[in-house]
């Protein structure tokens, strides 16, 4: 009784601290029974509308100077990853609304795990509105959080790629869509997107995810199985989501399907080329193609308006994915069917489930491709 007092406490305090509503925090069961309460941080998606997919931990105080959960050497080492990259790599972010705190939260981030620094005043750091400028639009808390935790997976996996973040007016596809456009025209080599709404079709949305040596990932969502849009659309990597858990295995980390990690197939969109050949039971795009993180049981390290929080959600495993493609440095040259090319390169996850499903392997983790999980997590940057 006191341990989950003392949680709801914890809740409550994070709730005023961060602008999360008490309404939306809900219990995530871990592993091992321990009940870790989580909230999605954006509102819900409505028709022609996305919601970001940032889940954080609300029994987590924030800490102005204790850093919790998975930090960039975590990372690193849980997907063989070097901490040198190509400085001639720009990761465009593209998020909805202002996070007036971004760069200066950012600078915490990097200089807490010894990143070289990421300002505008070095060239590295960039942020603009969707038309390119410098009208910001006004701050919205739950997408301040999404840009937070979207610049900060960028930094831990590539710390020498520049970052982009381009923040559009408002969360309507319209307004996303112009923003992702405005990014790919301003120099973006890889495109990491945290968000999605229904499944929809690319006849109506896609011009905005066609842009070829340009490598896009979008994050699969966080309600368990079913299709969201970006994810579904033929031009992007469709990134699910993993429990980690370091120990154990080969690697030292092992990986498990995380049962919020959206999934399945779109009745709308074409398929990769690849995915004929790994059998995913769908006549159109299957979802996901990889994964990475994205338990807020096995959560990552955030700073955000000058604390500490954990994240987790499908949120972190897209910009992290997108750190990697940076990390590669191939994305001129590549189109998103590279990972179907070389699975050599990913950690196959083969257990762990997203819910129920009429095709097994949409909703359950197994040898080779399956719905929550794609082709696996990153061994290195080979597949990508």
């Amino acid at each position: 009784m006191r341990a989950t007092m003392r949680a709801l406490a914890v809740a409550a305090i994070v709730a005023a601290t961060v602008g999360v509503s008490e309404s939306t925090v809900t219990a995530a069961p871990s592993p091992n029974g321990t009940a870790h309460r989580s909230a999605h941080v954006c509102a819900a998606a409505t028709a022609d509308t996305a919601a970001c997919n940032a889940l954080l931990r609300t029994d987590v105080k924030p800490s102005a100077g204790s850093p919790s959960g998975y930090f960039p050497a975590d990372l690193r080492s849980a997907y063989n990853l070097t901490s040198s990259g190509s400085a001639s790599q720009t990761i465009g972010i593209v998020d909805a609304y202002d996070a007036p705190n971004a760069e200066t939260d950012l600078a915490t981030y990097r200089s807490q795990f010894g990143l070289p620094a990421c300002t505008t005043a070095n060239g590295c750091f960039r942020k603009v509105d969707q038309n390119g400028g410098t009208n910001y639009p006004h701050r919205n808390t739950g997408w301040a959080q999404e840009i937070s935790l979207d610049v900060d997976m960028v930094s831990a996996i590539c710390p020498n790629c520049h970052i982009l973040l381009v923040e559009a007016k408002s969360n309507s596809f319209t307004n996303l869509l112009t923003a992702e456009n405005r990014a790919a025209t301003m120099g973006a080599t890889v495109i990491s997107n945290s968000w999605g709404g229904s499944d929809a079709s690319d006849a109506t949305y896609g011009s905005a995810f066609n842009h070829p040596g340009i490598i896009i990932t979008a994050s699969t969502g966080d309600s368990g199985y079913g299709v969201q849009y970006p994810a579904s659309s033929q031009y992007v990597t469709a990134v699910g989501g993993t429990h980690l858990n370091v120990g154990g295995g080969t690697r030292g980390w092992t990986e498990t399907a995380w049962s919020g990690a959206g999934s399945g197939c779109s009745t709308l969109n074409n398929p990769l080329p690849g995915q004929a050949s790994v059998g995913t039971g769908c006549a159109k795009r299957a979802v996901a193609d990889v994964s990475a993180v994205a338990d807020p049981n096995t959560g990552v390290a955030v700073r955000y308006n000058g604390s500490w929080l954990v994240f987790g959600g499908t949120s972190v495993a897209a910009p992290l994915i997108a750190g990697v493609y940076g990390l590669a440095a191939n994305a001129a040259s590549i189109t998103n069917n590279y990972p179907y090319q070389h699975t050599s390169s990913l950690n196959d996850v083969t257990s762990g489930s997203n819910g129920s499903c009429p095709t097994s392997q949409w909703c359950n983790a197994r040898s080779g491709w399956d719905g929550p999980t794609g082709l696996g997590t990153p061994n290195g940057t080979g597949a990508f």
